[in-house]
C-alpha cells in the first residue's frame, strides 16, 4: 500500500513538470494550441456536440418478412409510437398501445426465456436457476448448489417439448483470489476479493445439466475433461428434446470438439474435431459455429484448416459433405443462412482488406459465390436480413462517410428508401473531415503488403516535411485499418492532425485481417516482436512514398496492446520512435488472465521463452525518446501492478518517463466527471512538447 502511494505520488510530480510547455514565444503558442484543442474535445468527450457518434435505425422484422416495427416520434400527436411499415409499400399504421422496447435479451445464451408452450419462464437469481409458472406465478427452484464467488449456474435453455431445461454449472471455486479496493473511506478502504484466473493458474470449471421443469433431480453430463481444464462454447438442444450439442474448446483454444449427448443414456458423440498449432477459436466470434440445417440434420461449419477461413457443411454424424465458399478468400462472418432460398451469405473482401462486402453462395455447394454488395459501393456493409430473406435493412459507411441504413431488395439490392440518413451529423461533421483520409498499401518486402490510412491536417502542404503520430494496436484481437466510420476515436485523430501532424494507423502480420491464416496467426506463439518489426519496415516504407513525411519526428500511441506495442516500439526501436504514450498497457503479458493470452501464446510453463521475448518489461534498457505511460488503478483488466512492475524496472534503470495513474479507473479510463477530456488533454500536452507539431 505505501509503495504505490509513494509511486502515485512522484507520477503526479513527474507528469506536473515534465509535459511543461517551452519557455518564450513556445510557450504562448503551446498554450494557445491547447486552449484551442480543449474547445474541440469538449465538444467530443463531454456535450457529444461533435463526438462523430451516429444514429442507429432500430427496426423490428415481422415475422413473416413483409414489414417491420419501429418506435419513432408521431409527427401528429408529438409522442412517440410504435409503427409498423410495409416493406414494398412503405404504407405507415401506428400500432395500439405504447411502444415496446426491442427484446435485447440475449436469446443464444438463454439466460432469460420462456418454454416453447408459453406457460412457464426461467430465470437466474443468486447463482441458482428458477423456473417461474405464469398463470399463476408459483416459483419451482431448480439449483440449490450456488456459492458466491465460486459456483453459478446459468445458460439455461428449454427443449423444444418445454419439458427440460438445459443449463451450464461453472465452478470457480479452485481459481486464486485476486485482492482489490473498494474506495470508500480514503483511511481505511474495504478490500474486495475476486476470481482471477492468470495465464497458467486454475481457470473455472464447467459442466452440462439437465433438469425437468418440475425441479426433480439433476442429470449430469459426463465427458472428459484434460486435468489443464478445457472451455465450453455453445450449447443447445440438437433439433429433438433427447439429444443436446455441446461445443468443448481445448484450454489453448487449439482443439475444437462438437458433441453430442442424449440425455436418456448419457452416451456421447464426437461429430466434429478441428485442431491447429495456433488456434482455431480466436477471442472473436468469426470462427463461430455451427448453424443447423435441414431440420437439424447437417450443420455448417467456419474453418481456416486449409489456410483460409471457409464454409463447410457436415452431416448430422460428421461426414463432410460440401464446401460452400470459395479457395483463397476469407469469411469475414456470417450474414445469414436462408434455407429456403438454398443461399448462404456472408461477408468477405477478397481484394482489400479494409472493407467488408455481402456476398452469397449455394447451400449444396454449386455454382459460383456472386457479391451482392453494388461494385461501385466500397467500406464497410451490414445487412439485418428480412425472416424471409427478400430485404434487408442495409447499413454503409466509410471512413470519411457518416452511416446510411436504406432498405434494400434482394438479391438485385435495389434500394426502396432511406431509414437513415445521418445527413445532421454527415453536415455537421464536415467541417473536420477537410481533406479525404488516405488509404495505403506499404510494401515491407518478401510479398508482405500492409493495409494503412493516413489523416492529414487540413492546411497540408505537400511540399514541406511533418510530423508522424502513429495510432498503433496490431494484436489478433482487432483490425484498426478498416474503411468505416469510427466515431469519438476518429474525431479525437482529426484535432490532432489539424494541429500540424500526419496521424497514421497501420495493421501489421497477426492482426485478424480477411487475409488468410499465414497472415492472421503469423506472430504465433509470440506477441509484439513480428508486429513491432512490420510497423517500423512500414514507417520506412510510407517514408519513401510520400516525401511529406518526417522521419526524423515519429510518435506513437496505443491503448491496451496498443499500448503494450508503444512500449515495443519505444524500447525495441529507439531510433525510429521518438516520443510514446502508452495507455493501460500489459508490459508483463505472463500475468494477464489466462482465457485471452493463452490463446495467442499458451502458457508460461509451455512458453517461457515466448513469453520472455513478449513482455516490454525485459527491453525497458532500450528507452531513449520521451515516455508517457497512462493507467487506471481501478484496473480488472490490465491490473495496476503490471504496469507498475515497469515503473519499477524503468527507475532501477535510470530512465527519465512520465507516468499518470487515473485513480480507481478502469480500462477504459473514462468513470468520473471530466475524466475523458482530462486524459485527452494530458496525452495532446505530453505530444506537443514532446514532438513538436507543424510542417518544416
Amino acid at each position: 500500500m505505501n509503495t504505490s502511494m509513494v509511486v502515485a505520488s512522484f507520477a503526479c510530480f513527474c507528469i506536473a513538470g515534465g509535459v511543461a510547455a517551452p519557455d518564450g514565444d513556445g510557450q504562448d503558442s503551446t498554450e494557445k494550441l491547447l486552449e484551442k484543442v480543449e474547445r474541440r474535445f469538449r465538444a467530443i468527450y463531454e456535450t457529444g456536440e461533435f463526438d462523430g457518434e451516429a444514429r442507429s435505425f432500430r427496426g423490428v422484422w415481422l415475422p413473416d418478412g413483409s414489414g417491420y416495427t419501429v418506435t419513432e416520434p408521431d409527427p401528429k400527436s408529438n409522442r412517440w409510437v410504435q409503427a409498423r411499415y410495409e416493406a414494398a409499400t412503405g404504407k405507415r399504421t401506428v400500432l395500439n398501445g405504447p411502444p415496446r422496447a426491442p427484446d435485447r435479451r440475449n436469446r443464444r445464451s438463454g439466460r432469460v426465456n420462456t418454454s416453447p408452450n408459453g406457460r412457464l419462464a426461467v430465470y437466474s437469481e443468486g447463482g441458482n436457476l428458477y423456473v417461474r409458472e405464469l398463470e399463476n406465478d408459483r416459483t419451482i427452484p431448480l439449483t440449490k448448489n450456488a456459492v458466491e464467488e465460486a459456483i453459478t449456474n446459468g445458460r439455461a435453455i428449454w427443449s423444444p417439448d418445454s419439458k427440460w431445461i438445459a443449463f451450464m454449472e461453472s465452478d470457480t471455486s479452485g481459481v486464486p483470489f485476486r485482492a482489490t479496493l473498494v474506495p470508500n473511506d480514503p483511511s481505511y478502504p474495504e478490500v474486495r476479493q475476486r476470481r482471477f484466473a492468470r495465464v497458467g493458474e486454475t481457470i473455472n470449471k464447467s459442466r452440462i445439466g439437465v433438469v425437468d421443469a418440475g425441479g426433480k433431480a439433476i442429470r449430469w453430463l459426463s465427458f472428459p475433461q484434460p486435468t489443464e481444464g478445457c472451455y465450453l462454447g455453445k450449447l443447445g438442444w440438437a433439433g429433438n428434446s433427447h439429444e443436446l450439442f455441446v461445443e468443448k474448446l481445448s484450454r489453448g483454444r487449439d482443439k475444437r470438439e462438437y458433441l453430442m449427448a442424449d440425455i436418456r443414456t448419457g452416451a456421447i458423440s464426437s461429430i466434429y474435431e478441428e485442431s491447429d498449432p495456433a488456434w482455431v477459436a480466436g477471442a472473436y466470434e468469426t470462427d463461430a459455429g455451427p448453424e443447423w440445417i435441414r431440420d437439424h440434420g447437417a450443420f455448417i461449419v467456419m474453418s481456416d484448416r486449409d489456410g483460409w477461413r471457409r464454409a463447410y457443411v457436415y452431416s448430422r454424424n460428421g461426414k463432410e459433405e460440401a464446401v460452400l465458399t470459395p479457395e483463397g478468400v476469407d469469411i469475414i462472418a456470417l450474414a445469414l443462412v436462408d434455407e429456403a432460398g438454398g443461399w448462404y451469405y456472408y461477408y468477405a473482401s477478397p481484394h482489400n482488406g479494409t472493407q467488408k462486402h455481402l456476398y452469397r453462395t449455394r447451400l449444396d455447394g454449386s455454382g459460383k459465390a456472386e457479391r451482392i454488395t453494388p461494385a461501385d459501393q466500397p467500406g464497410t456493409h451490414y445487412y439485418d436480413f428480412s425472416p424471409n430473406a427478400k430485404w434487408a435493412f442495409h447499413t454503409y459507411s466509410t471512413f470519411d462517410t457518416a452511416p446510411l441504413t436504406e432498405l434494400v431488395r434482394l438479391p438485385d439490392h435495389k434500394v426502396v428508401r432511406t431509414l437513415e440518413s445521418n445527413r445532421k451529423l454527415g453536415d455537421k461533421m464536415k467541417p473536420w473531415i477537410t481533406r479525404p483520409t488516405e488509404f495505403i498499401q506499404l510494401e515491407i518486402g518478401g510479398g508482405v503488403v500492409m493495409d494503412s490510412y493516413m489523416i492529414k491536417p487540413r492546411d497540408f502542404d505537400p511540399s514541406r516535411k511533418y510530423p508522424v503520430f502513429v495510432y498503433v494496436y496490431s494484436e489478433p484481437y482487432a483490425q484498426e485499418v478498416l474503411d468505416k466510420w469510427r466515431g469519438r476515436q476518429t474525431s479525437f485523430h482529426r484535432v490532432i492532425a489539424d494541429l500540424g501532424y500526419l496521424v497514421v494507423c497501420m495493421d501489421s502480420r497477426g492482426t485478424p485481417a480477411p487475409k488468410g491464416i499465414s497472415w492472421r496467426k503469423a506472430e504465433f506463439p509470440t506477441l509484439g516482436i513480428l508486429s513491432t518489426d512490420d510497423q517500423a519496415a512500414g514507417l520506412k516504407e510510407l517514408g519513401r512514398l510520400r516525401n511529406y513525411v518526417d522521419l526524423s519526428r515519429v510518435g506513437i500511441w496505443g491503448w491496451s496492446g496498443g499500448g503494450s506495442n508503444t512500449l515495443n516500439a519505444m524500447f525495441r526501436k529507439p531510433d525510429v520512435y521518438h516520443m510514446g504514450i502508452a495507455v493501460a498497457p500489459k508490459p508483463q503479458p505472463h500475468l494477464y488472465n489466462a482465457w485471452f493470452q493463452e490463446i495467442f501464446m499458451r502458457t508460461l510453463e509451455e512458453n517461457a521463452e515466448g513469453y520472455r521475448k513478449s513482455a516490454p518489461i525485459n527491453f525497458a534498457e532500450g528507452l531513449k525518446g520521451d515516455l508517457l505511460i497512462i493507467h487506471g488503478t481501478g484496473e480488472t483488466n490490465t491490473h495496476l501492478e503490471i504496469t507498475e512492475g515497469l515503473v519499477d524496472r524503468l527507475i532501477e534503470l535510470g530512465k527519465q518517463f512520465d507516468y499518470f495513474a487515473y485513480p480507481n479507473r478502469d480500462h477504459g479510463i473514462s468513470r468520473g466527471k471530466g475524466t475523458s477530456l482530462h486524459l485527452r488533454m494530458l496525452m495532446t500536452r505530453f505530444l506537443l512538447t514532446h514532438l513538436p507539431p507543424g510542417p518544416r
